[in-house]
């Protein structure tokens, strides 16, 4: 069954199996906001005198029918149909008769598929933001408990200034807020209702669009009816940057671990349940977790890119490329929360290093605090600078760290400002 189907016309085989692609399986993701949107639109359609009371009441009984069956796992696309809104027609039809073919009036397919898509991204977005949420309070606590363990900061992969635990989880924890600025961001695009538009020129029935923005928790709707169908793509365009964003972050703390985790840094360790062996070298704990969220989170990374060529010279109106960002980005979200969960997960079983800056090799890393001292003293920072550079060529550079480090500003050792990054998060979170 089509939508479109006329009596008098067929569709070759191939292009019919061509043009359907993966659309059926994908498909399935939609059939929950599918029904949601079918019974917003029929509450509205009764209200514009398209369908009766008891129609309406009629067609909202089996659609719920519809949605337990969904729920349960008890849904699925029959092969003779094209896609999701197919069969939910279908089976409403079936159950209940001349009722069931009223309620695509008013509708396009286009505003069916851009209305269930938008409810989809919402409910992913929302499940992304706890798995964030979750990892984010782990960030913070381990950030806090070990705030007191150094570790050497690098610049260029050289041995630059003394750092800490404490900092460095802190800084992931503060760049999921940033990442959480463009999903909110992303989310506030996605909450808009383009349900109503037709296929892009809107319709000749009273349709009270604003009610149906109301009754699916849209913020607000797309207005034009032109723009809501080219709103499609450029949505997912954008939900898209904002999981990059957020894989972004999750590849760089995974390589940031696995060079932690090599013999030639050794500053943590995991269980051995959490790492992988070597076929040949008994040895061997491989990091392959991280590498895998490190190789996942690339992926990710390129879906904007993938979406802005497919999308690239579209004109305005409804185009079937558009079929395609099913498949680019919706086993995006999977793949997302897997590496969270596997992030989330491996980081509270992290083991830190004590006392690692007490081997030799990091003397070099007090360097800025021995300049730093001779400013204090009242020396000019260029020459306290060529006094400390001299004595480092001259090998006769020591530090004496025992009274330990004084690092007070805002977002320094001594200074985490913990809660002020927690605050920023509950800020953004609360939009």
């Amino acid at each position: 069954m089509k939508l479109w189907s006329k009596n008098n016309t067929s569709t070759h085989e191939m292009v019919e199996t061509f043009t359907v692609g993966n659309d059926r399986v994908f498909d399935l993701l939609l059939a929950e906001y599918d029904v949601l949107g079918s019974l917003a639109h029929t509450a509205m359609l009764e209200k514009a005198g398209l369908l009766t009371p008891e129609e309406k009441t009629l067609v909202h009984r089996e659609l719920n029918n519809l949605l337990v069956d969904i729920r349960a796992g008890n849904f699925r696309i029959d092969p003779d149909m094209e896609d999701v809104h197919s069969q939910v027609e279908y089976l409403l039809t079936q159950r209940i008769g001349d009722a069931g073919k009223k309620i695509h009036a008013g509708r396009s397919r286009n505003d069916q598929v851009a209305v269930d898509i938008k409810l989809f991204l919402r409910a992913e977005l929302q499940g992304i933001t706890q798995s964030v949420q979750t990892l984010f309070d782990l960030l913070l606590d381990l950030s806090e408990r070990n705030k007191n363990h150094l570790l050497p900061g690098y610049t260029h992969l050289q041995i630059a200034m003394p750092s800490s635990f404490g900092l460095w989880f802190g800084a992931y924890a503060e760049s999921l807020v940033d990442d959480m600025e463009t999903v909110t961001a992303a989310a506030r695009i996605v909450n808009k209702n383009p349900l109503g538009s037709g296929a892009g020129y809107g319709s000749s029935f009273p349709l009270d669009r604003r009610m149906t923005t109301e009754l699916l928790g849209f913020d607000t709707l797309h207005f034009n009816a032109v723009y809501a169908q080219m709103s499609r793509g450029k949505t997912e365009k954008i939900v898209a940057q904002s999981l990059a964003n957020l894989a972004a972050t999750l590849g760089r703390m995974s390589m940031d671990i696995c060079l932690y985790l090599s013999q030639n840094f050794g500053f943590i360790s995991f269980p051995s349940e959490l790492t992988t062996g070597s076929s040949i070298m008994p040895h061997k704990k491989n990091p392959d977790i991280f590498e895998l969220i490190r190789a996942r989170c690339n992926r990710l990374q390129a879906l904007p890119n993938e979406l802005t060529l497919l999308l690239a010279n579209l004109p305005s109106g409804y185009h079937r490329d558009l079929q395609l960002t099913k498949e680019i980005l919706f086993p995006a979200f999977g793949e997302l929360q897997g590496c969270f969960a596997m992030m989330t997960h491996a980081l509270g079983y992290i083991e830190v290093k004590n006392n690692i800056l007490q081997d030799e090799k990091y003397r070099y890393l007090f360097s800025v605090e021995a300049v730093n001292e001779k400013v204090k003293q009242g020396l000019p920072f260029r020459e306290a600078y060529r006094q400390v550079g001299e004595s480092i060529e001259a090998g006769t550079f020591q530090f004496d760290i025992s009274a330990g480090l004084h690092h007070t500003h805002a977002g320094s050792i001594g200074n985490l400002c913990t809660e002020d990054i927690r605050r920023e998060m509950q800020k953004v979170l609360g939009r």
